[in-house]
């Protein structure tokens, strides 16, 4: 980092409202040319208001910015664009339904007139993947069949396709693997180097910690301060973020399955065969907290929509709790009928009606099993069941009617959580979630994890944060390319042999018969 350079953004009284209310207040920033300057705070606290202003997408109510010292202030994305400055968001803006070339150069596409030059396109576009070095993504691919870590890849491979001063990621490494976060931090220290100016938001303080050369700390929409990244821990971050020296010293720990539990099974899965998973047999007891690893595209979401009957499997049975019966469930209705529950990761695609409200969402999967008598709504009984679990999750929120779009990505999943300890379940299959989320409803979450593993629930985690499993987990499953290789006892884990595993199933490109 070149600490004398004159900083390349200026941010002075920075202001946002939304009515009457102020998401952002007075806020000052710098950022020099060479840096990678992270924003930390948790959700709500601004840092997605703030650089959605820089990127163009809102226009500030007060306050003004700088670009290399001269007046700045786009009115859209693509006049950031044209000035240098690029963004990748959290929430994903592709376009779905067409291929991996076309939304890499959605703007930029080659053309003779009015007729794409398809044969650049394609060409162009491989140069990028191969820039980042992403493999198994095809250009001719459509984004809607890839998975949630591919996308990511792919939002990134094209703003760093476009020459830029200034670069913001938003929790870019959310969805992605250990292996491809490693090969993103590559890039970010070559443009570092070439000078280019990084903001970067992430709630995995380990990363923030390597990457940093400064931080910039936002609570409650106010701006608490700039320091050296060298000179925090992650407790002081924590500390920074929340004022609660309790929550920045706290660390969770692992839960433990009872002697008694360990012979009681809430669910056996017996060669599970569907798309890309092959052959997949695991056994998870009551009160044991599993967690499953394993590359991006390495079959772990498909692996738990399969069980859910989100995917139908082609073979295989799936055995819960003491019915000897087996099921290959081909609706998520029969399975959550049986007693699983699934938090989904993309919870605003897949988990949420975001128009609606809190009480909408968290009863939804229990309306006619706790909630209806006589094809009659029990509103009462709704909303108390409603109130307790916000209280119980500490969903931050105006009221149980406040519409779940509104929340923060936090405050959203917990609503996600809640829905399901609604129905009593008794599996919780858990995909990415904690993604995207911030430090305190994190653990929050953690604990609830405990809580069900201490009540007799099972619960199977999938995450692409490993440092994640090994802190939470009893016994973490390797998945890769589409198989189940390796099953770890918390004794025998270690990061080095569960990557080991990890790219086993890749060491033989065959694909699985």
């Amino acid at each position: 980092m070149n600490t004398v350079a004159e900083p390349l953004l200026e941010l002075v009284g920075l202001t946002k409202r939304y009515g009457e209310q102020t998401v952002l207040r007075d806020c000052p920033l710098s950022v020099r040319p060479g840096e990678i300057h992270t924003l930390l705070g948790g959700n709500g606290a601004g840092k997605s208001t703030l650089v959605r202003m820089v990127a163009g997408l809102v226009s500030p109510t007060a306050g003004e910015m700088k670009l290399a010292g001269k007046r700045y202030a786009p009115q859209t994305k693509r006049e950031a664009e044209n000035a240098g400055v690029e963004i990748v968001q959290q929430e994903f803006n592709l376009i779905p339904t067409l291929s991996v070339a076309e939304n890499l150069l959605l703007t930029r596409m080659p053309a003779w007139g009015s007729v794409i030059n398809r044969r650049e396109l394609h060409r162009h576009a491989q140069a990028a993947l191969d820039r980042l070095e992403l493999k198994g993504i095809a250009t001719d691919a459509i984004v809607e069949t890839l998975g949630v870590g591919q996308q990511q890849m792919i939002e990134i491979a094209a703003a760093l396709d476009r020459k830029c001063r200034l670069l913001i990621l938003d929790e870019p490494t959310a969805a992605l693997s250990t292996g491809e976060a490693e090969l993103l931090f590559q890039w970010l220290d070559k443009l570092r180097a070439q000078g280019v100016a990084i903001i970067y938001i992430s709630h995995r303080l380990d990363e923030v910690s390597r990457l940093s050369d400064r931080i910039s700390v936002l609570r409650d929409g106010a701006y608490v301060g700039t320091y050296e990244a060298a000179r925090l821990t992650t407790d002081q971050m924590v500390d920074l973020m929340t004022g609660d020296v309790h929550l920045a010293t706290q660390k969770h720990e692992p839960g433990n399955a009872s002697p008694k539990a360990e012979t009681q099974f809430a669910l056996r899965v017996s060669g599970l065969t569907g798309g890309i998973v092959h052959d997949v047999s695991f056994e998870l007891r009551r009160g044991e907290i599993l967690g499953i690893s394993g590359l991006v595209g390495s079959g772990r979401t498909e692996l738990l929509r399969l069980i859910f009957g989100a995917d139908v499997a082609t073979a295989g049975s799936i055995y819960v709790g003491s019915d000897a019966r087996p099921h290959r469930f081909r609706h998520p209705k029969q399975a959550v009928d049986a007693g699983i529950a699934m938090v989904t990761e993309d919870r605003k695609k897949n988990g949420l009606l975001l128009p609606q409200s809190i009480l909408v969402n968290s009863t939804l999967a229990a309306m006619e099993k706790c909630f209806s008598r006589w094809g009659l709504i029990r509103a009462r009984a709704e909303s108390a069941s409603t109130e307790q679990h916000r209280q119980a999750m500490e969903i931050r929120c105006e009221s149980i009617q406040q519409p779940v779009r509104t929340l923060s990505g936090g405050n959203q999943q917990k609503v996600v959580i809640a829905r399901w300890l609604t129905t009593g379940a008794d599996v919780f299959l858990l995909d990415e979630p904690t993604r995207g989320i911030d430090v305190p409803a994190r653990r929050r979450i953690y604990r609830l994890v405990d809580t069900l593993a201490a009540e007799g629930k099972g619960v199977v985690i999938v995450s692409s944060d490993l440092e994640e499993l090994l802190e939470t987990c009893d016994r973490i499953a390797v998945m890769s390319n589409g198989r189940l290789v390796k099953t770890f006892n918390r004794p025998e884990l270690s990061h080095d042999a569960i990557m080991q595993a990890a790219f086993s199933g890749y060491l033989d490109q065959k694909a699985p018969a």
